[in-house]
């Protein structure tokens, strides 16, 4: 069974209530519809409820009913939510009539769902921007205890199984952070660490922390700060295995790894990747993607306290069904830690 696969059947055994803020755009009415007919999560959509039924008419989408459908604008939990966000806001300057305009936002109606336990996480982006769709998650659910910022990783299927996890690679960041310091880069190479352990379900997430220069091959300033990064991170959590830094070919190939790093606790064996900065995590994983014909599944926002993730607005129906089934498993793990 393919590791997609896995997460469908995984989310069907453990439905999981998912918010589609962008209620009334046309792929993510086809995708919920396949949703909702394969049994993968319980959706809430959010949306002006005739506008929603007049296009499911319009497409044939014969399973929508059996979603929960919220309008923002004629919802009678608005002024519940009103007064919550103001509660959490007011510390930062929202006023009350602040709030209340927010609450008619399905991207900041859908996190306070979330973060009033009638939600389970979130998906949107089809429509709307990353920075539109994590602003109203940080300011409403925040990041998980102990990570600083979100990060964005790409789940990689590769076809060659003596690379990562048999086949399977975890990058990042490439999606959210042009340039993390030292510090960020620590924080997120913890997160991915999480992110391959807790939904992966890698028994050893092996993190590699990438660089031009291997063990001080090369002196520059950006290595520096990929090294001091590693003892960061090897400080805020001891158990990782980590090395870095490394060029790709000694995180990855153990013969390389024993001439270039001997030693290396990873053995050139990583099967999580952090890249330096958004420029070259974003330009690697979409290269490996079409020139290797690899299957890159992502971006899946980590280090927020609940499940918020982000779709291109170039994405498929099929991305968006895949990314509903990952949502899902990001929050079946996040229970079975609590």
């Amino acid at each position: 069974m393919s590791l997609m696969k896995k997460f469908i059947a995984y989310a069907k055994q453990n439905r999981q209530r998912i918010v589609l803020p962008e209620g009334t755009e046309e792929r993510t009415l086809k995708a919920a519809d396949r949703i909702l007919a394969d049994e993968v999560a319980d959706l809430i959509l959010l949306g002006n409820k005739t506008e929603i039924f007049d296009i499911a008419g319009l497409w044939g989408l014969e399973n929508i009913q059996k979603a929960t459908i919220i309008d923002p604008a004629d919802n009678p939990k608005k002024d519940f939510y009103t007064n919550m966000l103001f509660e959490l806001r007011k510390s930062k300057g929202m006023t009350f009539e602040e709030a209340q305009q927010k609450v008619l936002d399905p991207l900041y109606l859908g996190c306070l769902i979330i973060k009033n336990s009638e939600a389970d996480g979130q998906l949107a982006g089809a429509r709307n921007t990353t920075s539109n769709v994590l602003r109203p998650a940080l300011q409403i659910i925040k990041t998980a205890p102990g990570i600083s910022l979100v990060s964005g990783a790409f789940i990689m299927i590769t076809n060659t199984p003596q690379y990562g996890n048999n086949g399977v690679i975890l990058l990042a960041d490439c999606a959210v952070n042009p340039l993390p310091d030292a510090e960020q880069l620590a924080h997120i190479a913890i997160s991915s660490a999480a992110t391959a352990g807790k939904l992966l379900h890698f028994e050893e997430p092996r993190v590699a922390m990438l660089s031009f220069s291997t063990r001080g091959s090369a002196r520059h300033e950006v290595v520096d700060k990929v090294r001091t990064a590693t003892e960061i991170a090897r400080e805020l959590d001891p158990s990782l295995k980590i090395d870095g830094e490394l060029q790709a070919d000694a995180a990855i190939i153990p013969s390389v790894s024993t001439s270039k790093a001997p030693g290396s606790v990873i053995e050139g064996k990583a099967n999580v990747l952090i890249f330096p900065n958004l420029e070259t995590g974003n330009i690697s994983y979409k290269l490996i993607q079409r020139l290797a014909g690899v299957r890159a599944i992502g971006p899946i926002l980590q280090g927020i306290d609940r499940p918020i993730n982000d779709l291109s607005r170039g994405c498929s129906i099929d991305d968006i069904y895949n990314m509903v089934a990952i949502t899902a498993n990001q929050a079946i793990a996040a229970k079975e830690q609590l």
